[in-house]
């Protein structure tokens, strides 16, 4: 897409996101929909600010991250208004005027306080559906986020708009730049928390710009999930590095996981060979009418293949599944809906009238239990961990005489893999973002 496509493609979008909201409105009894942007929140006994966080629904309409204070106004049959927080301050940086392609299609109104809001929001906040944070409250202007809407709005973002994909692929190409730079820092012998500093440098964003905390982890480190403690010191050895970090754009995100192996001609590299094959027939599966809830099944018949073939366990696929033993390797779900928000929202949602799908029985951690539509854009995540607690269990279990422990222990000081990739779900074959942005950079 070209510069000069993306008024149009915007133009669609905002196009889109007003039937919604006038669809909502309706569901909800309401006449105004109102979302301020959200607001700074200091620390207790503290003159210090959390970092700022830009509510999901305000950005929804138009690509606005960093203007507390401001709100955006929409009323069925007109043009949509926004109120433009630019505060006389010399202590801060102050927004820049609104300018670029999305200016043209709101009537903008500039405001210097964020009380000479009131001036300009719908006359009777009754008649309006307020979406947002307690703490966006504004004289008798107080978040009510009501039930009928949001869940129109939550169950309708699931299928994206062009213009959306086009922000999740340029997020993507930014999170892919990063993740060769990192490798690049893992194999030069950094540590994590260096890993981590290289990975914001090439993507150009700071921690607090980065959808999600990043997770480097090295060694047995790629075996916790969520690790974010970014150890300072290199370890004496690095064996293996699992790096699950993202980055954004016009406040969309992108979400990718690589894992890497020191020794790339070793049994660890067979193995992450052996989960990224998986992990793209997987992500081929991303296809209308399928139901997300068999590709996670299906992720855990390929985990437990892959168990299988490398000497890991001695039980039949199918039946790691059933007792349970592949989830000991594979905790967490495949993966979840992103966009404006990394677990985007509505993954449960049973219609856009409320309603909830239920998880797999056995599988509490699954993000997502829709069945796919074009314009869906969904995570392929599936892992293979040697976590000391579920080893521990495992080796406690009824099948423990199953598993080879001389092998979990070898690959014990490896952590563990996760590969991640974002996917769109099409009319055809799906679109992989991910791995369109790493080819990109060849």
């Amino acid at each position: 897409m070209t510069a000069h496509d993306l008024p149009m493609v915007y133009r669609q979008h905002l196009q889109d996101i007003q039937r919604r909201a006038d669809v909502a409105l309706e569901r909800g009894g309401y006449e105004h929909l109102v979302v301020p942007a959200g607001t700074s929140h200091y620390q207790v006994f503290d003159d210090r600010d959390y970092p700022y966080a830009v509510n999901p629904q305000f950005k929804a309409w138009l690509p606005l991250t960093a203007t507390p204070g401001s709100w955006l106004v929409h009323t069925p049959g007109q043009r949509p208004r926004l109120l433009y927080l630019q505060p006389f301050d010399y202590w801060h940086a102050v927004p820049e005027a609104p300018r670029g392609y999305w200016v043209g299609e709101f009537d903008v109104t500039i405001i210097r306080t964020p009380e000479e809001a009131l001036q300009h929001l719908p006359g009777n906040p009754a008649r309006c559906a307020i979406l947002g944070e307690p703490q966006s409250a504004l004289g008798n202007y107080v978040p009510n986020n009501p039930s009928p809407v949001l869940a129109y709005l939550d169950y309708h973002r699931a299928r994206k708009t062009g213009y959306e994909i086009e922000m999740m692929r340029l997020a993507s190409a930014h999170g892919a730049r990063a993740h060769r730079a990192a490798e690049r820092a893992f194999r030069a012998g950094a540590s994590e928390f260096g890993i981590h500093l290289a990975y914001c440098q090439a993507a150009r964003q700071d921690a607090n710009d980065l959808p999600y905390g990043n997770i480097v982890g090295l060694n047995e480190h790629a075996a916790v999930l969520h690790y974010t403690q970014r150890d300072r010191l290199p370890p004496q050895e690095s064996r293996s590095f699992l790096i699950d970090a993202g980055a954004s754009h016009a406040g969309y995100a992108c979400d990718i996981t690589r894992t890497y192996a020191a020794d790339t001609s070793g049994a660890f590299q067979q193995l992450i060979d052996a989960v990224d094959a998986a992990e793209q027939r997987l992500c081929d599966a991303v296809r209308p009418g399928v139901d997300y809830r068999q590709i996670h099944l299906d992720a855990h018949l390929e985990i437990a293949r892959i168990l299988r073939e490398q000497g890991i366990v001695d039980m039949a696929p199918e039946s790691m599944v059933e007792t349970g033993v592949s989830a000991k390797f594979f905790p967490h779900g495949i993966g979840h809906y992103i966009g404006l928000q990394v677990h985007d929202v509505g993954g449960f949602a049973q219609s856009d009238s409320g309603g909830t799908l239920d998880k797999p029985e056995g599988h509490p951690f699954l993000r997502l239990t829709r069945t796919l539509e074009p314009g869906a854009v969904v995570t392929i995540e599936p892992g293979l961990y040697f976590a000391d607690l579920l080893m521990q269990e495992l080796r406690e279990g009824p099948h423990a005489g199953s598993v080879d422990w001389d092998k979990v222990e070898a690959f014990r000081p490896f952590g563990g893999v996760r590969i991640e990739d974002d996917v769109v779900c099409t009319e055809g074959a799906p679109v992989n973002l991910t791995r369109e942005a790493f080819a990109v950079l060849g």
